[in-house]
């Protein structure tokens, strides 16, 4: 064994734990999922999804093994009751598919151009193109059933145009000039992000056992729906249509299929991706009242997975991410 097989970067060593923790989580979720679900279309992506969990699990813990580095706990067959009765329909594993994913694409896209290790970055290029497959099966499902949330068609500019005016930028004082296409794009992205993100935590809050954890999850819920209420209602001043909740493809069960720690670290994971959500948002926006926006939601979000953390650590659920060397503590215990 070579030193440069042996040896993880801080980078490598960073996002290879998160994607295992992250596909520890999905396995635990997916696998449940599949005790639930009639439609066989919805039931294959399910499989394909819960297999690329098991191959991205498996090929971690054997690049920690070769590095002699501690394999992380992540989610257990501790943390899903495959028994639990059904708490989602169909239709919404297609939107959860689709929310996963996207967060998913988000951890791999940005450690291609980190890891340097050869066997690691094509890991992250496979599972990069392996996600981006399983988006296409989901989204090609959701379209027959009218139920995919997509921007609305805008007509075509007649022909090049330049902009002419800074008040293209400056929309709190002036006359609001309308929603580019980005602009367009981004809310509507972040409103699907908002709409399954608030659909998964009304489902938690119905079984989670803790009640400073269904607090928790109550306060996410209501800023789900603050942020889809601030989103809506500029596309609603740009007569554009606002997607529709899908709240009702939550059942009534009470009987928890996943462990409070479970449901606490997977809103923390997902609104951390928001807040990447966000920010990609805020950085191809023309306008100063939709940056302000998208610089709330981010600013909601940050506070909100810091308070998450803050209730891991103390019920002790908080798994050590991998860390630099204290030198200062060396020396001190020296």
């Amino acid at each position: 064994m070579t030193a440069d097989q042996s040896q993880l970067t801080a980078a490598e060593m960073g996002k290879l734990w998160a994607t295992y923790v992250g596909n520890t989580l999905g396995k635990c979720v997916l696998s449940y999922f599949l005790q639930h679900v009639d439609d066989k279309e919805t039931e294959k992506i399910l499989q394909f999804a819960l297999g690329l969990c098991k191959d991205y699990i498996q090929d971690i813990e054997a690049v920690f093994k070769q590095a002699h580095f501690p394999i992380p706990v992540g989610f257990t067959e501790e943390d899903v009751n495959l028994e639990a009765p059904r708490l989602y329909e169909d239709d919404f594993y297609l939107h959860y598919l689709q929310y996963l994913g996207k967060g998913g694409m988000s951890i791999y896209s940005v450690a291609i151009p980190l890891v340097t290790r050869k066997d690691i970055r094509d890991f992250f290029v496979k599972a990069l193109r392996d996600t981006s497959k399983l988006m296409v099966l989901v989204n090609d499902a959701l379209l027959p059933q009218n139920t995919l949330i997509n921007p609305p068609v805008i007509s075509p500019p007649e022909g090049v145009d330049f902009v002419k005016k800074q008040s293209f930028l400056n929309v709190f004082f002036e006359k609001d000039r309308p929603l580019h296409g980005l602009e367009i794009a981004h809310l509507y992205g972040n409103l699907n992000n908002d709409i399954t993100s608030k659909a998964v935590i009304v489902g938690f809050m119905q079984v989670a056992k803790s009640e400073e954890v269904r607090q928790y999850l109550e306060r996410g819920k209501n800023l789900n729906q603050k942020h889809i209420e601030l989103m809506s209602d500029k596309l609603t001043k740009n007569d554009l249509p606002s997607p529709s909740s899908i709240d009702h493809l939550v059942r009534t069960s009470t009987e928890p299929p996943f462990s409070d720690k479970l449901m606490v670290y997977h809103k923390i994971d997902m609104f951390s991706m928001k807040i990447r959500e966000y920010a990609n948002g805020a950085s191809l926006n023309g306008r100063k009242d939709v940056g302000a926006l998208f610089a709330k939601c981010q600013l909601d979000v940050s506070l909100y997975v810091e308070d998450g953390a803050n209730i891991m650590i103390d019920r002790g659920w908080m798994e050590q991410p991998p860390e630099a060397v204290d030198r200062d503590k060396l020396h001190a215990d020296h």
